[in-house]
């Protein structure tokens, strides 16, 4: 008969009489149910029940077997995870153990209440005698079969090879099970149950450890090795060796017969998308449509260069007629007259047509000589100045003031630009002398250059520490070791702390008046100050060394300064990527074959002691 899925029933249950015995194979992993003297059993499933609850509707749905993880999506299994009838190698949950025997049952064809054939299940090698009853009860009870026959199925095996002249009447039959392996001994074709031995290693065993080996060797494809998977390939690819040794050294040596027994698990990859160059087509294309993009850019700024100069010609239109009007008004009547226009005097209106002027011919890309750009003077620019207060109205005064400040700014970058233009010659002087005393002889002025670069960071950092110190050197030649916390504040933070003593002192015993004399609000600026040295300008000697460092580095390759010395870090390598290949996505089992398996007959491999355990009749 074919083979039945678990999703399946079997439809000829009713051909089969009464007598004819149903076998079940009970194993801690999978079940197996069919009738006697068929080949295969015809139906196998996965020995586990799940609970979980529906996502929509809540409702407590029990699922018997390994389903299609696509289906439990839509159930909610965080609370209820799979859960076996099995301890080790015996049935103790038998309420889980009726879910999965009526499913049995169900997919086998069963309609009634009752199961009217005789049963014929295995157990593990001398099952205790509560587990065994339990069996028998829920048989009898929950399903009324008429008869019961227990049986080890590696008994079974033994006896059916010895059959077929396979076995001989003595040997040893090894049954490896989900979670344990027996021994049991056969003398003169019988077993001898009291002479059989178990160990707590099996199939879940081999499996995890094969799953383990493959993370370990492809940790990029980690996520592929589900527990499923490896089952799978355990069930299909690995197998004992005869000689472990002998087997191992073949793929050592890399033999012919290693790469015959090593298999390739090709997972999914798809090649890259490789991209051609560009036709002559498609660049003239891409070059048109980039045309047709740079012409509207051009255009649109053509029309705001457009609409600026006409802004520009209706501003110096309006500036040339209120110089018109100005020139029509009496003396007494200008002040009155600009008041309504906005400007101050008649310079400031001119100063407004040379400039919108400016502005027009350089938009319209006329060129602007210089002799037609003369600077103003003072008086043109800033024509209040000169005016009394009094003369002026309030918005005057107020554009006095701006003017001011415009000149004594203008003023102060003058005299900046005018320092700075007198230390460039003077630095390019001091360079100049350098460069003669350098040709002059090469060694004396390098060796000059390396003493002074010597003692300038020797002051330098000598007065960081003061600074760091608090301008104390504690007895250690200017060193910061062994200092207290008083040395490790600086001077402005000792004086913060000495005045907050002091207010505290003063002020604690009475009302709390701080700000009610001006002297308070001093004392606050005081402890205000975050560094003492806020308003000093930079260091010259710090400047000095920084001029000295670069200019051994243009004339001495081997210099390198002290400070880039203590803060250099290792430079690390960074590997550069590569595409990924179909070979990068190809799982090869070699000896992970025959190394899993081996974990029966050796434990200690995974670091497992397992002594022999010898069962008992119960």
């Amino acid at each position: 008969m074919p083979f039945i899925s678990k999703t399946q029933r079997q439809t000829d249950y009713h051909l089969f009489p009464p007598s004819h015995p149903i076998v079940i194979d009970n194993g801690a992993s999978y079940l197996r149910i069919g009738w006697a003297g068929e080949t295969e059993p015809r139906v196998i499933f996965r020995n586990i029940v799940q609970r979980p609850r529906h996502k929509a509707t809540g409702e407590t749905v029990t699922i018997v077997g390994d389903h299609d993880p696509a289906l439990l999506r839509y159930f909610d299994c965080t609370r209820s995870g799979p859960r076996s009838a099995f301890d080790s190698n015996v049935v103790y949950q038998f309420e889980i153990m009726e879910y999965i025997l009526d499913f049995a049952f169900d997919r086998l064809g069963a309609t009634g209440t009752q199961i009217n054939h005789p049963i014929l299940i295995t157990e593990c090698v001398c099952n205790p005698v509560q587990s065994r009853s339990k069996m028998a009860e829920l048989l009898f009870e929950t399903y009324g079969v008429p008869s019961i026959a227990f049986g080890v199925d590696a008994a079974f095996s033994y006896k059916y090879n010895q059959q077929l002249g396979i076995c001989d009447k003595d040997g040893l039959a090894l049954c490896p099970g989900f979670s344990t392996t027996h021994s049991i001994p056969f003398v003169g074709g019988e077993p001898v149950y009291k002479a059989s031995c178990r160990t707590n290693v099996g199939g879940y065993h081999i499996t995890d450890y094969l799953k383990q080996l493959l993370s370990l060797k492809y940790p990029y494809h980690m996520a592929r090795f589900t527990w499923e998977k490896a089952e799978d390939l355990k069930m299909e690819h690995c197998y004992i060796a005869f000689d472990y040794a002998t087997e191992v050294k073949l793929f050592q040596q890399g033999a012919k017969e290693a790469d015959e027994k090593t298999r390739c698990w090709q997972l999914p990859w798809v090649p890259p998308v490789v991209e051609e160059p560009p036709s002559e087509e498609e660049l003239a294309r891409k070059a048109a449509i980039k045309e047709r993009q740079g012409q509207r850019l051009r255009d649109m700024a053509e029309a705001k260069r457009t609409s600026k100069i006409n802004e520009l010609e209706n501003e110096l239109q309006g500036l040339e007629f209120l110089l018109q009007q100005l020139a029509t008004v009496p003396e007494d009547d200008i002040s009155s007259f600009l008041s309504t226009t906005g400007y101050v005097s008649k310079q400031e209106i001119e100063a407004a047509v040379s400039k919108v002027t400016q502005s027009l011919r350089k938009t319209r890309g006329e060129q602007i000589d210089a002799e037609e750009k003369p600077e103003a003077s003072a008086a043109e620019k800033y024509p209040l100045l000169d005016i009394p207060d009094n003369m002026l109205t309030p918005e005057q005064v107020k554009e006095k003031k701006r003017q001011l400040f415009l000149k004594t700014t203008s003023e102060g970058r003058q005299r900046a630009k005018q320092k700075r233009f007198e230390e460039e010659i003077e630095r390019e002087r001091q360079n100049q002398q350098e460069e003669e005393r350098r040709l002059e002889n090469p060694d004396l002025y390098l060796e000059q250059l390396h003493v002074k670069h010597k003692e300038l960071t020797e002051r330098v950092e000598q007065r960081k520490r003061l600074k760091t110190n608090g301008n104390h050197s504690n007895g250690n030649n200017g060193t910061a070791l062994g200092v207290g916390r008083g040395e490790r504040l600086s001077a402005a933070q000792k004086e913060r702390m000495r005045l907050l003593t002091t207010a505290a002192f003063d002020r604690g015993k009475g009302e709390d008046t701080f700000g009610a004399r001006d002297e308070d609000w001093q004392l606050y600026k005081l402890m205000s100050k975050d560094n003492e040295d806020d308003d000093e300008g930079p260091d010259p000697e710090e400047a000095e060394l920084f001029r000295i460092s670069a200019r051994l580095r243009e004339i001495d390759p081997t210099f390198v300064p002290k400070s880039e010395v203590e803060n250099a870090q290792p430079v690390i390598e960074v590997p550069k990527s590569r595409p990924m290949t179909q070979e990068d996505f190809q799982i090869l089992l070699g000896v992970e074959r025959f190394r899993c398996p081996e974990i029966l007959f050796n434990p200690n491999r995974i670091g497992i002691h397992q002594n022999v355990w010898k069962p008992e009749f119960g």
